[in-house]
C-alpha cells in the first residue's frame, strides 16, 4: 500500500476523535444544521459496542425508559433541595448509564447541562456537591460533537465571572467573607474551560466592557487577574459578519496592547499565547474571517508572536541575562490562581497550536509567512536539539516538536476526513505538509538521541507523526541511523534510541510501501536486544516485536521461494542508504506492485528461524533473572517480566500455524524439563500465552506432562510434604511450585477445551488438597481459582490479527498493517455451558465441603490451637481459609447480586453482639454514602438508605450481562451455589469466633480470615477483589497508547479492538455487581470486622480495617451498622487508656470511608468529636500525629448546614416529567428541613459542652477544643452563644501563645460574622445571595462626555477634601466602567439587630482596662519562632474591631484609656517588640476611628501624628523597620490615600539633607515613602516636589540613601502612566486605528526627556570634572550609581520600554564610560549588569535602528578595546531576540559591522567578533545565512589569498605591515572558523564546509603565533563534534581534502 493511498483512504470511515481540549476550531456562530434535536450525535459511534456482545442486550425503549425514571428523581431531589446524598446519588446513575455507551438526545444533553450549569454556580449548595455537579457538567460538555456552540446551546458567562471574580477580586465585595462558603475556584477553572466556547461571541462588548476596567499595571496583580480571565473566557469564534465592530481584526490589536502593557513577564507571555492559539483555532473554519499566509493574523502580530515563542524556549545567548524578570511575575498575586498549571499545560502546547491553526497554502515556499517564520524559528535553535547541547530548555524543545507534529497530523486528519469543515484556500495541501515536515525532520532526528527521557519521548512521538505523514521524507533517514546502530556500528545509547524509534514507527513501515520489505531484517536485526544485561534494551526489544505482532500475520508467504530475493533486495537498500548521505531518496512507489509483493513474500520466508531464535533468547533470558526475592518494586526486571504476556500473547496468536507448532513444542520442551525457580511467574505468562492462542493444540501437549510432573514431584521428591515459615521456597518444593503454576495458567481464559480434562483436573486438585502443605497449598488454591475463572466467566476466546472467517480465504501481504473495520469484528466469545458450570460447581462444592469440614473440626475444641502443634493448626486454619477465598473469588460470577438467602435469620452456635443504635427516627437517613463519587476498584460507591430514604433513591437499573441463571432462580445449580456461599460465611463467622477467644495471637489466621471476609462480601457478580476491572482497564489503556492518532478513532489493530469489547461487557457486569443490601449474615460479618479494627495487633487491624473499608462501599447501610461499635470501642479504649485501640478507632472512624458519614450523622457526631478531643491529649506520638492529620476533617463536621439553596427554577423545571410530584417533592423537603433542623440542635449542644470542656481543661484539650469550635460555634441566626463569646474574649488573653492565635482567629471570624450579619440587613436571602449594603457605598457614574473627566479624578487626589473616597486602584486605568464604587466619607454606620447588638455588648463587656492592659503585654511579648515576628494582621483586624465598640461607648474602657495603655505600651521605644506592638495597635486605631465623624477623626490624628513622627524621625532602626513599614502597606494598600491623608502630607514633604551623616534614618524615610507610592500607584499625586528634590541630589554620598532614592524615582515615574480611555468601544478603536498591534505604551512625554537630559548632561559634567584615577568617590560615581539603580529597576519591571528611546543617545556611551572606571569596581558591576539587560527589553518594531546604529558606531570608533568588545556581546544578544522584528538592512549593517571587527588591532576584540559571528550566522533562517556564509566564505578566503605570511625579520620587533598582515590573516581564519562552528552538529556538514576547512588547514595552519593555533583549534573542535557521526561526516570531504586536514596537528584526528 502507498503512503499516498494511505493517507488518502476514507477517514470517515473511522469516526474521529474531537475532544474539546484539542479541537481545531470552532463553528460559525448561528449556523444552520440539518440535525434536529432528537439526534444524539454529529456522527455514529465508531464502535459498535452493543451487536458485539454474545449475548441478547436491552433495546432503546428500556434505556430511554430507564433514563427518565434518573431524571425523575433527580428532579425530586434537587426541587425537594436533597443534594446529598439524592441529587449526588442521581448524577452517579445518571453516569454510570452514559458510561454503558448509551446515547442522549440534543435536547436532553442540553437540558442536562443548562441544569447543571446551574446547580454547580448555585449559591448555598455545599462545595464538595457543587463540585460532583460541575464534574458531570464537564462530562455532558466533553466532546464537541454532542452540542454545537450556537445552535445547539448557549452558556450565560455572567455568573460564572461573578463566582470568580468573589475569589480574585475580594476587594469587589466588600468584606473578606468566610471563603469556604465559595465554590472551590479549581472547579470553577474546570467549568470555565469547558463552557467558553458556548458563550455567545455577540456578547463580546459586554464582556470586555466588565472585564477590561479591572485592568491596570499601577497594582500590576489586577493585570495578570485581567488577562488571565480573558484567557479562560474570552469566546474565541468570531460573531456573525454583521457584527462588525467585535470581529477579531477589530479586536487583536487591542489584545497585543494589553500584552506589551506588561513586558518581560513570562506569565503574561504563556497566557497570551494560549489565547491566541485558542483564537487562531476556534477561527480556522470561520468564512468571514480574513485568512492568508499568516493565518487571521497580520505579518506585525505574526513576528510579535514568534518573538514571544522564541522568549519562551529560553535559549541561552551569550552572556546575557534571561529576558524574563522574575520581579514581575513575582506581583502576579491572585493571577497567578487563574493560570494554567505548566506542567500540565507546558506553554509549548500552546505555541505549536498557534502556528499549525495559523498555517495555509498561501505559507508553501514563502518565507515571509507562518511557515517561513516556523522554519527561521528552527533553524535558529537548532544546534540546541543535539545532545552533547543539553540543558534546561531541552525538554522545552521537543515538546514544541511534539506539539506541532500532533496538532499539524490532528488538522490534516480532521480536514481529509471533513470532520470540520475548512474552506478549500486553508485546507492543508500536500505541499504543505512535506516543507512542514521537512521543517522539522533534522531536528527530530537529533532530539530522538537526547539524553533526557522526557525529551526523547517527545522527538519519538514527533517522529511518529512525521512519518505517518510523510513516510518518504522520514523513513530513509531513520532506516539510515537505525541500520548502523543495530548492528552494533556506533554506541549502545544510539542501539536503545533505533529501537524505541522503531517501536513508534513499526506501524507506518508496515503500512508503506517498498519500506516494509525492510521488517523482517530489522526483526532479525532487533533480536540481540533481548539482553539480561541491559533490560532497558530488552524492553524495548519486546514492545518493538509486540508492535510488529499487532500489525502484521507472521506466515511464511514465500512459497517455497527462500528469502534469498528479499536479501539482495535489502542488502542493496542498505548500501543505497549508506552511500546515499543525507538527501537519499529511495522512491518505492516506483516499483511494481508485483515485484514490490515478491519482495516481500521472499522476506518472511524467514520467520521460522525468528521465531526459534526468538523464542530461544527469551529462555535465556528467563534463566538469566535474579531471584525473586531480590526484585524491588518497579524494577527493570519486574518491568521485563509483566510486558512478556501482552508481548507474546498478540504474537502466538498472529502465528502460521506451521509456526505456531513450531513454539510450541520448544516451549514445551524447555518448561516440561527446566525449572527456573525465579523465572515462574514469567514463563506462567508465556503458557498462557501460548494455550490462548490455540488451546485444543497446547493443552493437549501441556495438561498430561504438566499433571504427572506434579505426581512425581509428590511421590517421588516428596514436595510440599512439610510445612515451613517464611516466604522463601525450599529447593524441593521448587518444581512443584514450577509445575502447578504452569497448570494454572493454562486453565485461564482458554474456553472449555479444559472439559476435555476434567477429570484429570479434579484427580490433581484432589491429590494436591491431600498431600501438600505450606506454600504449595496456595498455589493449588489458585489453580482451582483459575478453572472456576475460566469456566464460569465471559471472555473474548481469540485474540488473532485476522478474523477466523478472513483467514479462511488465505493470508496474503494485503493483510499486512490492515485496518480493522470496528463494524465487522466478528468475535469469538466463550459463555459458560451447562457442562462447563456442572464441572465447575461440582469442584466446588466438593472442595468447600471439605474444607469447611476440615475447619469445622480445626475449631471444635480450644485445647486444639494450644496442644503444641500450634503452628501446624496455624497452618491448616489459615490455608483453608484462603482456599474458601479463593473459591469465592473464582466463583463469583455466579452469584447472583440480588439473591436473598431463604432463611436470612441468626446462625446457631453463634455469639450474640449487641450493638446499641440510639432510637432517632428523625435522623435514620444520616448514614449517607461519601460525596466524592469515589471508587475503588471500580466499586461504585452506593448511598446508604435504610429506610427513612429507601423508596425514594431506588437500586440501579441492572442490563443483561449474559448472567447464566438470569431466567431460572430455581435451576439446583444455583440453588446449590448460593447455599454454600452462605453456609461458607457462617463458618467463616465461627472461625472469628473462636480466633477472638482462643487464638487472639494468631496475626496469620486472622489476615487470612479478615481477607476472606473481603472477598466474601464484596465479590458478588464480578471478582472485585482482584481488581478486575481497572486492572484490563489500565493494561488496555497502555497497550492502546501506541496506536492512538490524532484525529482518527479507533484505528486500532483487531486484538485491541477485541479487547475493548470484553472491556465493555465487563463494565456491564460491573454495574450489575453494584451495590446491595446486606443479608443478616453480612451484617453479623460487618460487626465482626468493626471489632477487630480496634485489634491490639497492628497486622490483624489492618487487615480488618481494609475488608471493612471495601464492604461499606458495596452493602447499603453497612456505615450505620459499624460506626456505633466502633465508637463503643473508641470510647472504652479513651476510659482503660489503650492506645493501640485508640488508634485501630481513629483509623477507622477519621481516616476512611467512614470519616464522612460519620460527620453527616450527628447521632454519633458529637461523641466522635469528643472522644476525638480526647484523644488528642494522649502522649503518644503517634496518636498526636494521627490528630493532628484529621484535625481540619473534625473541624468541618460541625460547620454550619447550608438553609437554602438559589437557582433559577426553570432551569430545573426543564427536566420535570408530566407526572404531578408537588406532594412527594413537598414531603421530601419536609422530611430533609426536619432533619437539618434536629442536626442543628445538636450541633448547638455541642457546642455548648466543649465550651465548657475548654474553660476547664488543659491547654492541650483546650487548643483541639477551640479549633473545633471555629466552625461549630458560629450560626448567622444567632451569631453565637454567651458562652462561647465569653470563652473567646478570655482565650484572646490566656497566658498561652498557642490558645491566644486560635481564639483571635477565632475572635475574628466572630466579629466579622456580626457585620457581614449586618450588611446583609439580618437577613439569611441576602447572607446566601451575596446582597450585601455596605456603609456609604454609592455608585459613581463616569462623565464619558466629559474629556476632563480623567484629568480631575486625579487632581481630587491632591488634597484630603473628599466626599467620597475611591478605594480601588484599578477604576480608570485602562478604560472608564460606566459606574463604578465609591464611599462617602463620615458615612451613616452600620444598623444593628438585637441579636447584633446582644452579641457586642456581650463582647464589649469584657473589654475592661485590665483586659486591654493584658492584650498589648501579650502583644509586645517576644515571639516564639521568627516566622510571627512581623507586622501581624490578624491582632490588628482583632483591635480594630475591638476599638470600634470602645469608638461606639458600649465598652468599659474609653478612649482616654486607650490613649493611656498605647503609651505604656510604646514606653520609651528601646526595643523592637514594642515597635511591632505599636505599630499594630495604632494601625487598629486608624482602621477603627477614621472617617467615623470629622471630630473623632480629628482627635484621632491629634494623638496618632505625633507618635508616628517620633517613630520616624527618631525610632527606626534595622530590626524595627519591617513592622512599620507593614503598618503602611496596611494602611494604603487598595485603600483611598485620602483617608490617612497625615500619613502622606508628612513622609511626601521629605526633603534630602546632604549635610545628613544618619544614613539609616534617611533611607528609611524614602523607603517608607516608597511603599506609599507603590501602594496608592496612580493616585499618588504628589510626586513633583520629590522628584525634583532627588533629581537636584543624584550624588547623595550614602549607598543606601542612593538604592533607595533610585526605587522611588523609577517608582514614581512607573505609577504615572495611564491610559484611561472612556468606554471599550475607543479603546478598541484607537488600538485598531494605530496598528494591528495597537499603540505602543509608556512612550516618554517631553517632561520625562528633558529629566533624562538633564540627569545625562550632569553625568557628563561630573565625568569630565573627575581627574582621571580617583581613588575617593565623587559626585560622578555617586551620581551614576543613583542612575544606574533607577534604570536597573525600570529595566526590569514591565515600563522598560520606556526608556528605549534614550538607548543610543545617552545610556550605551555613558555606561560603557561607567564600566571604565577601575576604581570603583561597585559601579563598573552595576553597570555592567544594566548593560546586558540593554538587548532584553522588548523594543517595539521599527525602534531598533537608532540602538543597532549606535553599538555599530561605538564598535567601529571607540578608542577603548573594552568598549568595542562589550558592544559585540549586546549585538549578538538583541540579533538573537529581535529575530523575527530586525530589518532586512538592519540584519546586513549588523554583520557587515562584526565581520569588520574581526580585523580590530586587539586580539580580545577580534575573538569576540568571531564568536558573534558564528552565534549571529547560526541563528540565521537560511534564505539570510546561505547569503552571508558565500559572501564571507569568498571574503575571507581572498584576505588569505591577498594576505600571504610576511617573512619574520631575524631580531626586533615585527613591521607594521607584518603586524596589520598578521591581524588580517587572523581575522580571516577567525572569520573561517566562525563559519565552521556556526554549524558544530551538522551531519553531515553543509557542502561548503569542507573546502573552508580545508583552505583553513592548507593556507594558514602553518601560520605563526595565534593565527597557526586558532586553526588548530577550530579543526579539532570541528572533530571533536562529531565523534558519534564521523563515519557519516567522513564522507562529505574529498580524499585530498582529508589529506590536508590529517596533516594539521601531529596527532590524525581525521583517520
Amino acid at each position: 500500500m502507498t503512503n499516498s493511498s494511505f493517507l488518502s483512504l476514507p477517514l470517515q470511515s473511522f469516526a474521529l476523535d474531537a475532544s474539546a481540549a484539542q479541537s481545531p476550531g470552532g463553528e460559525t456562530w448561528k449556523v444552520d444544521y440539518t440535525a434536529d434535536d432528537h439526534t444524539t450525535r454529529n456522527k455514529p459511534r465508531t464502535f459498535p459496542y452493543h451487536s458485539t456482545l454474545p449475548y441478547e442486550v436491552e433495546d432503546d425503549t428500556r434505556r430511554n425508559a430507564d433514563l427518565d425514571n434518573i431524571l425523575k428523581h433527580l428532579y425530586i431531589a434537587v426541587q425537594a433541595r436533597d443534594f446529598s446524598p439524592g441529587a449526588l446519588h442521581w448524577t452517579r446513575e445518571l453516569r454510570s448509564w452514559l458510561e454503558l455507551k448509551f446515547d442522549l438526545t440534543r435536547a436532553t444533553r442540553k437540558k442536562l447541562v443548562h441544569l447543571y450549569f446551574e446547580l454547580a454556580l448555585a449559591r448555598g449548595v455545599e462545595t464538595s456537591v457543587s463540585e460532583r455537579f460541575a464534574n458531570m457538567f464537564t462530562i455532558l460538555l466533553k466532546r464537541k460533537h454532542y452540542l454545537r456552540p450556537g445552535k445547539d446551546l448557549t452558556l450565560d458567562w455572567r455568573p460564572l465571572w461573578t463566582e470568580i471574580k468573589a475569589h480574585v477580586i475580594p476587594v469587589e465585595i466588600g468584606l473578606v467573607q468566610n471563603i469556604t462558603r465559595r465554590k472551590s475556584l479549581r472547579t470553577l477553572i474546570k467549568l470555565t474551560y469547558h463552557a467558553y466556547a458556548f458563550f455567545d461571541p455577540n456578547e463580546l462588548e459586554q464582556m470586555l466592557a466588565e472585564l477590561l476596567p479591572y485592568f491596570s499595571t499601577s497594582v500590576p496583580e489586577f493585570s495578570f487577574i485581567t488577562s488571565a480571565a480573558l484567557m479562560m473566557m474570552l469566546p474565541c469564534t468570531a460573531p456573525p459578519p454583521e457584527n462588525n465592530d467585535f470581529q477579531p481584526k477589530q479586536y487583536l490589536p487591542a489584545l497585543f496592547h494589553l500584552w506589551s502593557l506588561v513586558n518581560r513577564s513570562k506569565l503574561m507571555d504563556v497566557t497570551f499565547l494560549d489565547l491566541l492559539s485558542r483564537i487562531a483555532r476556534e477561527n480556522l473554519m470561520i468564512s468571514h474571517v480574513p485568512f492568508g499566509r499568516y493565518g487571521m493574523f497580520t505579518e506585525e502580530q505574526a513576528q510579535l508572536t514568534f518573538t514571544a515563542i522564541l522568549r519562551l524556549l529560553e535559549i541561552p545567548v551569550g552572556q546575557s541575562s534571561s529576558a524574563y524578570s522574575s520581579t514581575i511575575d513575582s506581583a502576579s498575586g491572585l493571577g497567578l490562581a487563574l493560570a494554567k498549571d505548566q506542567r500540565k499545560n507546558p506553554p509549548a502546547h500552546a505555541c505549536a497550536r498557534w502556528i499549525v491553526m495559523s498555517l495555509s497554502p498561501e505559507c508553501v515556499n514563502n518565507p515571509k509567512s507562518i511557515l517561513g517564520n516556523l522554519q527561521g524559528l528552527i533553524e535558529a535553535v537548532e544546534t540546541f536539539f543535539h545532545p552533547s547541547n543539553a540543558g534546561a530548555w531541552t525538554k522545552t524543545l521537543c515538546q514544541l516538536l511534539n506539539y506541532l507534529a500532533e496538532f499539524f497530523t490532528m488538522r490534516w486528519n480532521r480536514e481529509q476526513s471533513g470532520e470540520i469543515a475548512v474552506a478549500e484556500d486553508r485546507k492543508l495541501t500536500p505541499e504543505l505538509r512535506r516543507e512542514f515536515v521537512l521543517c522539522l525532520r533534522d531536528v527530530t532526528f537529533m532530539g530522538i538521541y537526547s539524553k533526557s527521557s522526557t525529551a526523547m519521548g517527545s522527538s519519538l512521538l514527533a517522529l511518529k507523526h512525521l512519518a505517518y505523514l510523510e513516510p518518504e521524507l522520514i523513513l530513509p533517514g531513520a532506516l539510515q541511523r537505525i541500520y548502523p546502530s543495530m548492528q552494533g556500528l556506533v554506541e549502545v545509547h544510539r542501539t536503545t534510541s533505533s529501537l524505541k524509534a522503531l517501536k513508534y514507527l513499526a506501524r507506518t513501515i508496515i503500512r508503506t510501501k517498498g519500506f516494509r520489505c525492510h521488517l523482517t531484517t530489522l526483526l532479525s536485526l532487533a533480536l540481540p536486544g533481548i539482553d539480561a544485561n541491559d533490560l532497558d534494551k530488552t524492553l524495548n526489544t519486546l514492545q518493538f516485536i509486540q508492535a510488529v505482532a499487532y500489525e502484521i500475520p507472521l506466515y511464511d508467504m514465500a512459497e517455497g521461494q527462500g528469502a534469498m530475493l528479499a536479501m539482495e533486495w535489502v542488502n542493496g537498500e542498505m548500501e543505497r542508504l549508506e552511500t546515499g548521505g543525507a538527501t537519499v531518496v529511495l522512491n518505492y512507489d516506483q516499483i511494481p506492485d508485483d515485484q514490490e509483493q515478491a519482495i516481500l513474500r521472499s522476506s518472511t520466508a524467514g520467520f521460522g528461524e525468528f521465531i526459534t531464535l526468538f523464542i530461544g533468547r527469551i529462555f535465556t533470558l528467563l534463566e538469566n533473572l535474579p531471584d525473586a526475592a531480590k526484585i524491588r518494586t518497579n524494577s527493570p526486571e519486574e518491568t521485563v517480566v509483566s510486558t512478556l504476556p501482552s508481548v507474546l500473547m498478540p504474537f502466538f496468536s498472529t502465528l502460521q500455524p506451521e509456526l505456531y507448532d513450531i513454539a510450541l513444542q520448544k516451549i514445551v520442551d524447555f518448561s516440561t524439563t527446566h525449572v527456573i525457580h525465579q523465572a515462574r511467574d514469567a514463563m506462567a505468562y508465556i503458557v498462557n500465552a501460548l494455550c490462548r492462542a490455540n488451546p485444543e493444540k497446547a493443552l493437549k501437549k501441556f495438561v498430561p506432562i504438566l499433571i504427572r510432573n506434579i505426581h512425581d514431584e509428590i511421590e517421588e521428591n516428596g514436595a510440599a510434604s512439610t510445612r515451613h515459615t517464611g516466604s522463601d521456597v525450599l529447593p524441593r518444593d521448587r518444581g512443584l511450585l514450577w509445575h502447578i503454576s504452569l497448570l494454572s495458567m493454562c486453565a485461564i481464559h482458554v474456553g472449555d477445551e479444559v472439559l476435555k480434562y476434567q477429570d484429570m483436573f479434579k484427580e490433581v486438585i484432589y491429590f494436591m488438597q491431600e498431600r501438600c502443605k505450606g506454600i504449595a497449598s496456595l498455589h493449588v488454591s489458585n489453580l482451582v481459582h483459575h478453572i472456576f475463572l475460566n469456566s464460569v466467566t465471559i471472555y473474548t476466546l481469540e485474540m488473532g490479527l485476522i478474523a477466523a472467517e478472513e483467514k479462511a480465504k488465505g493470508v496474503t501481504p494485503d493483510h499486512w498493517g490492515v485496518r480493522q473495520d470496528p463494524q465487522k469484528l466478528d468475535i469469538k466469545w466463550h459463555v459458560p455451558s451447562r457442562n462447563g458450570l456442572e464441572f465447575a460447581i461440582d469442584l466446588y462444592e466438593t472442595l468447600t465441603e471439605k474444607a469447611l469440614s476440615a475447619l469445622s473440626k480445626l475449631i471444635a475444641s480450644p485445647s486444639s490451637a494450644k496442644d503444641g502443634a500450634g503452628k501446624e493448626w496455624s497452618d491448616d486454619v489459615s490455608r483453608n481459609l484462603t482456599l474458601l477465598r479463593l473459591l469465592i473469588s473464582g466463583i463469583s460470577s455466579v452469584f447472583d447480586p440480588k439473591h436473598v438467602p431463604d432463611s436470612d435469620s441468626y446462625v446457631p452456635g453463634t455469639r450474640t453482639t449487641t450493638v446499641i443504635v440510639p432510637k432517632d427516627e428523625e435522623m435514620k437517613d444520616a448514614d449517607e454514602a461519601d460525596d466524592d463519587g469515589s471508587t475503588d476498584d471500580g466499586i461504585e460507591e452506593e448511598d446508604d438508605n435504610d429506610d427513612g430514604n429507601a423508596e425514594d433513591i431506588k437500586p440501579s437499573c441492572v442490563y443483561p450481562t449474559g448472567y447464566a441463571f438470569d431466567e431460572d432462580h430455581s435451576d439446583p445449580l444455583y440453588i446449590k451455589v448460593h447455599d454454600l456461599r452462605e453456609r461458607t460465611g457462617q463458618m467463616l463467622h465461627k472461625v472469628h469466633v473462636f480466633l477472638v477467644q482462643y487464638a487472639e495471637d494468631d496475626v496469620p489466621c486472622f489476615n487470612a480470615l479478615y481477607t476472606a471476609y473481603r472477598s466474601f462480601i464484596i465479590d458478588v457478580g464480578l471478582e472485585k477483589s482482584a481488581h478486575t476491572m481497572d486492572r484490563v482497564m489500565r493494561l488496555l489503556a497502555h497497550d492502546l497508547r501506541p496506536y492512538k492518532m490524532f484525529g482518527i478513532c479507533k484505528d486500532y489493530p483487531r486484538p485491541l479492538l477485541v479487547r475493548r469489547a470484553g472491556l465493555y461487557h465487563l463494565q456491564r457486569v460491573q454495574r450489575k455487581a453494584g451495590a446491595r443490601k446486606p443479608t443478616e449474615l453480612e451484617k453479623l460479618l460487618l460487626k465482626d470486622l468493626a471489632e477487630s479494627c480496634v485489634s491490639l495487633y497492628t497486622e490483624i487491624r489492618r487487615h480488618a480495617q481494609s475488608a471493612i473499608e471495601s464492604s461499606v462501599r458495596v452493602l447499603v447501610g453497612a456505615k450505620g451498622l459499624v460506626i456505633p461499635q466502633l465508637l463503643d470501642s473508641f470510647e472504652q479504649a479513651l476510659q482503660e487508656n489503650e492506645p493501640k485501640r485508640i488508634k485501630g478507632s481513629m483509623y477507622s472512624l477519621l481516616f476512611g470511608n467512614l470519616a464522612r458519614a460519620v460527620g453527616k450523622d450527628w447521632r454519633y457526631t458529637p461523641r466522635l468529636v469528643k472522644a476525638f478531643i480526647k484523644a488528642s491529649t494522649s502522649d503518644k506520638p503517634s496518636i498526636q500525629k494521627l490528630a493532628n492529620a484529621v484535625t481540619y476533617n473534625v473541624m468541618e463536621y460541625g460547620r454550619e448546614k447550608e438553609r437554602l439553596a438559589l437557582f433559577d427554577e426553570s432551569k430545573i423545571r426543564t427536566i420535570a416529567p408530566e407526572e404531578d410530584l408537588l406532594g412527594v417533592i413537598a414531603r421530601k423537603r419536609a422530611q430533609i428541613t426536619k432533619k437539618s433542623k434536629l442536626t442543628e440542635e445538636r450541633k448547638q449542644q455541642l457546642a455548648i459542652e466543649l465550651v465548657e470542656i475548654a474553660n476547664q481543661s488543659h491547654w492541650k484539650t483546650a487548643v483541639r477544643t477551640a479549633t473545633i469550635l471555629f466552625n461549630l460555634g458560629l450560626r448567622f441566626s444567632n451569631i453565637a452563644s454567651d458562652s462561647f463569646l465569653d470563652l473567646v474574649m478570655k482565650g484572646i488573653v490566656d497566658s498561652h501563645p498557642g490558645l491566644r492565635n486560635i481564639f483571635a482567629g477565632i475572635a475574628n471570624a466572630t466579629f466579622c460574622y456580626v457585620i457581614l450579619r449586618a450588611m446583609c440587613q439580618h437577613d439569611y436571602h441576602n447572607y446566601v445571595a451575596d446582597r450585601l449594603i455596605l456603609p456609604g457605598r454609592i455608585a459613581i457614574t463616569t462623565d464619558k462626555q466629559d474629556p476632563e473627566w480623567t484629568k480631575k479624578y486625579l487632581e481630587s487626589f491632591k488634597t484630603p477634601d473628599t466626599k467620597v473616597f475611591v478605594d480601588m486602584d484599578f477604576t480608570g486605568w485602562l478604560v472608564w466602567p460606566d459606574t463604578f464604587n465609591g464611599f462617602e466619607a463620615f458615612a451613616k454606620p452600620l444598623e444593628w439587630d438585637d441579636v447584633e447588638t446582644h452579641a457586642r455588648e456581650r463582647i464589649a463587656s469584657h473589654v475592661t482596662v485590665q483586659w486591654l492592659k493584658d492584650f498589648f503585654e501579650y502583644l509586645k511579648q517576644e515571639p516564639r519562632d521568627n516566622s510571627s515576628d512581623k507586622f501581624r494582621l490578624s491582632f490588628v483586624t482583632v483591635l480594630s474591631f475591638i476599638f470600634v465598640l470602645v469608638a461606639d461607648g458600649i465598652t468599659p474602657v474609653t478612649w482616654e484609656d486607650v490613649k493611656t495603655l498605647t503609651g505604656e505600651l510604646y514606653g520609651d521605644g528601646s526595643d523592637k517588640h514594642q515597635h511591632r506592638a505599636a505599630s499594630e495597635v495604632l494601625s487598629a486605631l486608624i482602621t477603627a476611628y477614621s472617617d467615623r465623624s470629622p471630630k473623632e477623626t480629628e482627635l484621632l490624628w491629634d494623638y496618632v501624628m505625633p507618635i508616628l513622627k517620633k517613630v520616624f524621625e527618631d525610632g527606626l532602626n534595622p530590626e524595627n523597620f519591617l513592622y512599620w513599614q507593614g503598618f503602611l502597606h496596611n494602611q494604603f494598600e487598595t485603600r483611598d490615600i485620602r483617608r490617612s491623608w497625615p500619613i502622606v502630607e508628612y513622609l511626601s514633604a521629605f526633603r534630602l539633607d546632604m549635610n545628613s551623616n544618619a544614613a539609616f534614618k534617611e533611607s528609611s524615610k524614602i523607603q517608607l515613602l516608597n511603599q506609599i507610592i507603590a501602594d496608592c500607584g496612580w493616585h499618588f499625586q504628589l510626586e513633583q516636589p520629590i522628584v525634583e528634590d532627588f533629581l537636584q541630589h543624584l550624588d547623595h554620598p550614602y549607598k543606601g540613601v542612593r538604592e533607595q532614592m533610585g526605587d522611588v524615582l523609577s517608582s514614581a515615574f512607573r505609577t504615572r502612566y495611564h491610559e484611561s480611555f472612556m468606554d471599550v468601544k475607543s479603546f478598541m478603536k484607537t488600538q485598531a486605528e494605530f496598528s494591528s498591534v495597537g499603540t505602543l505604551p509608556y512612550a516618554p512625554n517631553k517632561d520625562f526627556d528633558k529629566i533624562i537630559e538633564d540627569v545625562f548632561k550632569r553625568l557628563a559634567q561630573w565625568r569630565a570634572e573627575r581627574p582621571p584615577g580617583q581613588q575617593s568617590p565623587s559626585s560622578y560615581t555617586a551620581g551614576s550609581k543613583t542612575v544606574l539603580t533607577w534604570l536597573d529597576t525600570t529595566l526590569i519591571s514591565y515600563e522598560c520600554t520606556q526608556l528605549v528611546p534614550y538607548f543610543d543617545k545617552y545610556f550605551l556611551r555613558e555606561m560603557l564610560h561607567m564600566m571604565d572606571v577601575k576604581e570603583d569596581m561597585e559601579l563598573m558591576t552595576l553597570a555592567y549588569h544594566v548593560f546586558r539587560n540593554l538587548p532584553n527589553i522588548p523594543i517595539a518594531v521599527g525602534q531598533d535602528a537608532p540602538f543597532i546604529s549606535a553599538m555599530i558606531d561605538i564598535g567601529k570608533t571607540s578608542e577603548y578595546w573594552h568598549q568595542r568588545l562589550r558592544v559585540l556581546m549586546n549585538m549578538q544578544v538583541l540579533y538573537f531576540r529581535r529575530l523575527f522584528l530586525i530589518h532586512d538592512d538592519d540584519q546586513l549593517r549588523m554583520f557587515s559591522s562584526v565581520s569588520s571587527m574581526l580585523e580590530d588591532p586587539q586580539l580580545e576584540v577580534r575573538l569576540g567578533a568571531a564568536t558573534t559571528l558564528s552565534g549571529m550566522i547560526r541563528c540565521s533562517p537560511v534564505r539570510l545565512r546561505d547569503k552571508i556564509i558565500a559572501d564571507l566564505k569568498s571574503k575571507f578566503t581572498n584576505m588569505l589569498r591577498l594576505n600571504p605570511v610576511q617573512k619574520k625579520a631575524p631580531v626586533g620587533t615585527p613591521t607594521p605591515q607584518q603586524t596589520r598582515t598578521t591581524v588580517v590573516r587572523h581575522a580571516a581564519v577567525l572569520g573561517l572558523g566562525a563559519l565552521a562552528q556556526a554549524f558544530p552538529y551538522h551531519s553531515p556538514p553543509p557542502k561548503w564546509l569542507p573546502e573552508v576547512l580545508q583552505v583553513l588547514a592548507s593556507k594558514a595552519s602553518s601560520d605563526p603565533g595565534m593565527v597557526g593555533k586558532s586553526v588548530k583549534s577550530v579543526l579539532s573542535d570541528f572533530k571533536k563534534t562529531r565523534q558519534d557521526t564521523w563515519h557519516v561526516d567522513a564522507k562529505a570531504f574529498t580524499p585530498d581534502q582529508l589529506d590536508d586536514l590529517e596533516g594539521v596537528l601531529w596527532k590524525s584526528y581525521f583517520a
